[in-house]
C-alpha cells in the first residue's frame, strides 16, 4: 500500500483498510477479520461476479475463520441497474441476517450494497472487480430512483479489496469508464482554484494532495489501459480509489468533481442513457464528455484578458433573484427537479454590490490565477485523443446525445449545484453565451466537429 492511501486513510470517516495488487482477493478474509472479528459475513454479487471471484472471496472468507451465511446473488442477465428497488430488495433480504455484506462486483454491486447496509444501520466492505469508477471508497450511492439517477447519501465502506489481476481482465469499456471518471478531476481542480482565489471555497492542501498527487501519472498510461496492463491498471485504481478517500476526508466531492460532473449530473437526472446498459453508457462516460467539454470552455476563458473585464457591465446585466428564478424555471421544466434546481441555483446567486467585489477580486488576480489554471489544465483536443485511446466515447455524439441540448447544457449544468465552477464565472463575467458562441462557431472547437460538418 502505497504512503499515500496510508496518510488517506487516517483521515477518512469511514474506510479503515484498502489492498491494491494482484491476487489481492485472497485476502478478503484477512481484511475482513481486521475489520469485523468473527462476525458473520453474507456474499453479494451477481451471477457473473460470483463467478469471477466471489467464489474466491467465499473460500478466502472460511479460511480465516468467518461463518458465511447463504451468499445473495442478483441475476446476471439482464445487467444489473442501480435502481432503488433493488436497494430495497436487497436491504429486505439482508435485514433478518445477522451478517455484514461483502459486496463483489463494480458500481452498480457496491452502490446497492453500500445504501442497503446504511439503511440498516450496518458496515460493509467491497471487493471491486473493475476500475470502472471513483465510488469504490465514497460516500453516497448513485441510484435511480423516480426515474433518474440521484446521490442518496449512506456511509462509504470500511474495507476495499482491489485484486488487479481481475480488474485488469475487466471488459475494456469498464476500464475506459474508470478513466473518463479520474479524467474529470483535471477540470475539477481547476474549478476548485478558481473557488478558492475567489474566496469561496478554500483548497485543503492535504486533500488536493491525495487527489491531484497521482493524477498525471494515472491517465497517463490509456492505450495500455486500453489492452489490459496490470501495472497501469495499478496506476489508475489508486487514482479512483484516492479520489473517494479524499472525498471522506473532506466530506464533500469538492475534491473529485465540478463542472465537468455537473454536465453528466444533468444528464443522468433527465434520464439520459436509462434505457442503455450501464456497460455501454456509464456514469464514467458521461463524465469523459463533460471533461472535453468544460475544458474546451476553459480555453475560450483563458484566451481574454480578464484585467480588461467590464464590471459595469457584467453588473448592469447580472439577473435580479427573482429573474434568475424565473430563468430556472423556464430552462428546467421537468417538475421533478425544477424546485431543487431552483434552490441550488439560488444559493450562488450574490446581490449586485458583492458581485462586483468579486469581479473587482478577479480583474486583480487573474494574471497570477490564469496561470494557475493553464499549469493544472489540459488541452480539450488532447484529452479527447486520451478518451479515445482508451476506448471511451469523445463526442458527444458517441453517448447519443442531440447537437443542441448538448450545447444547452453549458447554460443550464450551471444551475442544478451550488458549487462554484466556472461556468458560474463565466456567468458572472457576462461571457458565457459569448464563449459558447465562439466553441460553437464553424471554427470553433465544437463547431468544427458538428454533425455533418
Amino acid at each position: 500500500m502505497t504512503d499515500l492511501i496510508t496518510r488517506a486513510l487516517r483521515n477518512a470517516t469511514d474506510t479503515r483498510a484498502v489492498v491494491i495488487g494482484e491476487g489481492a482477493v485472497e485476502r478478503t478474509g484477512e481484511v475482513f477479520t481486521e475489520l469485523f472479528g468473527t462476525t458473520r459475513a453474507v456474499v453479494v454479487a451477481d451471477e457473473r461476479t460470483f463467478a469471477l471471484a466471489g467464489k474466491r472471496v467465499s473460500e478466502s472468507l472460511a479460511a480465516a475463520g468467518v461463518e458465511l451465511a447463504d451468499p445473495h446473488i442478483f441475476p446476471g442477465e439482464p445487467e444489473l441497474y442501480a435502481k432503488y428497488e433493488n436497494c430495497e430488495a436487497l436491504r429486505d433480504a439482508l435485514a433478518p441476517v445477522d451478517a455484514i455484506a461483502v459486496a463483489v462486483g463494480s458500481g452498480t454491486l457496491n452502490d446497492i450494497t453500500k445504501r442497503a447496509s446504511g439503511e440498516l444501520g450496518r458496515p460493509y466492505m467491497v471487493v471491486g472487480t473493475a476500475a470502472s469508477m471513483d465510488g469504490y471508497t465514497a460516500f453516497g450511492s448513485s441510484i435511480a430512483l423516480d426515474g433518474f439517477k440521484q446521490t442518496l447519501s449512506c456511509p462509504a465502506p470500511c474495507g476495499c479489496v482491489a485484486d488487479l489481476t481481475v480488474m485488469s481482465a475487466a471488459p475494456q469499456v469498464m476500464t475506459a469508464s474508470g478513466y473518463g471518471d479520474l479524467l474529470g478531476k483535471i477540470p475539477a481542480g481547476a474549478d476548485w482554484i478558481l473557488s478558492d482565489v475567489l474566496g469561496i471555497e478554500a483548497i485543503d492542501q492535504g486533500v488536493w494532495e491525495l487527489v491531484q498527487g497521482p493524477l498525471r501519472g494515472a491517465v497517463s498510461r490509456p492505450a495500455e489501459l486500453a489492452v489490459g496492463d496490470v501495472s497501469a491498471t495499478g496506476e489508475l485504481v489508486e487514482g479512483l480509489l484516492m479520489s473517494g478517500l479524499a472525498m471522506q476526508a473532506h466530506q464533500s466531492s469538492r475534491p473529485a468533481s465540478g463542472a465537468e460532473h455537473q454536465f453528466s449530473h444533468l444528464w443522468e437526472m433527465e434520464g439520459h442513457g436509462v434505457d442503455i446498459t450501464p456497460r455501454r453508457l456509464s456514469h464514467g462516460f458521461k463524465v469523459g464528455i463533460g471533461t472535453v467539454a468544460i475544458a474546451a470552455l476553459y480555453e475560450r476563458l483563458l484566451a481574454r484578458d480578464l484585467t480588461g473585464l467590464d464590471i459595469d457591465a457584467a453588473v448592469t446585466a447580472w439577473p435580479t433573484r427573482e429573474g434568475l428564478e424565473a430563468g430556472v424555471r423556464e430552462l428546467h421544466p421537468d417538475p421533478r427537479l425544477v424546485e431543487e434546481t431552483v434552490v441550488q441555483a439560488l444559493a450562488k446567486w450574490l446581490p449586485p454590490e458583492r458581485l462586483r467585489v468579486r469581479l473587482e477580486l478577479l480583474v486583480a488576480v487573474w494574471p497570477e490565477l490564469s496561470v494557475r489554471l493553464r499549469e493544472q489544465l489540459l488541452p480539450a483536443a488532447e484529452l479527447q485523443g486520451m478518451l479515445r485511446a482508451v476506448g471511451a466515447p469523445a463526442h458527444p455524439q458517441d453517448i447519443g446525445l442531440g447537437w443542441d441540448r448538448f450545447r444547452e447544457t453549458y447554460v443550464r449544468a450551471q444551475m442544478i449545484r451550488k458549487r462554484y465552477t466556472v461556468l458560474d464565472l463565466a456567468l458572472e463575467t457576462n461571457l458565457l453565451g459569448e464563449l459558447v458562441e465562439e466553441l460553437f462557431a464553424p471554427d470553433g472547437f465544437w463547431g468544427r466537429q458538428a454533425p455533418g460538418h
